[in-house]
């Protein structure tokens, strides 16, 4: 990332540089440049086709990571809330030996993640107990149900993850081409009117400032909601790994008592 910043700071330097050539070969025409729109929907309307191809695709995947931040961050409160509501519940059924009701209590809280390994577990548990299985093949099917579901889940919770990596280490890039794409605009331009003044580059510099500045935009709140709902992942990954080994004491407990 900081050899891609250099990179981006470079472009961007260079597209000072022709602005400020560009205003130096003008000489004695300030008038003209005076009446240069700088302003973004004036440097937006400068823009040709390439580098508006190029503002569609960065604006395509700001929407798409948005998207996915909206959606992650629902579901990933979504999660906790109801992780919350279902832990004491579930414990006090466990503490009474009501497995019955706590695999009820499972299934009224499907978008807690803690209900999801709890439930694969119990069921396990309560199946192998109902055939008559031997205690220690009991135990290794539960710790084997447990982990799928924890498996399963943390898969779940990192669904679009990728996607905002992708963006936030890709759309610096597809910026920077865009910077290229007007900078080499702008000196098309200088050799077309051969320096009669900044009207010449205006389009081109337009274009290299916006595109870098774009695709930052786009990047840096991707990467810090990658960062976020990564450590997010993790923080339910252990809680769901707690819960494993809780339940697993659990059933020892309760074969130990017969």
């Amino acid at each position: 990332m900081l050899l891609l910043s250099n990179i981006c700071l470079t472009g961007n330097k260079l597209a000072f540089f022709l602005l400020q050539a560009a205003d130096q070969a003008a000489g004695g025409k300030e008038g003209q440049s005076a009446t240069e729109d700088f302003s973004l929907w004036g440097m937006i309307q400068k823009m040709k086709w390439p580098a508006l191809v190029v503002a569609v695709v960065l604006a395509i995947m700001s929407m798409y990571s948005i998207a996915v931040m909206v959606e992650r961050w629902l579901t990933f409160n979504a999660a906790r809330n109801q992780s919350r509501q279902f832990a004491p519940k579930v414990a006090a059924a466990l503490r009474d030996n009501r497995i019955d009701e706590a695999i009820a209590i499972s299934d009224r809280h499907k978008k807690s993640h803690l209900a999801m390994v709890v439930n694969a577990g119990l069921q396990e548990f309560q199946a192998h107990q109902a055939s008559a299985d031997i205690p220690g093949s009991t135990l290794d099917a539960a710790r084997r149900a447990l982990q799928r579901s924890t498996a399963l889940k943390t898969a779940e919770l990192k669904r679009g993850l990728s996607g905002l990596a992708t963006i936030g280490s890709t759309a610096p890039f597809v910026g920077l081409l865009g910077t290229v794409i007007g900078i080499i605009s702008a000196f098309q331009g200088m050799k077309q009117a051969e320096g009669t003044g900044i009207s010449a580059v205006a389009g081109g510099i337009s274009e290299a400032l916006i595109e870098t500045a774009f695709g930052l935009l786009v990047a840096i709140p991707a990467v810090w909601a990658f960062n976020i709902f990564t450590n997010k992942v993790e923080a339910f990954t252990i809680e769901m790994d707690n819960s494993s080994s809780e339940l697993i004491d659990y059933f020892i407990k309760r074969r130990e008592l017969k």
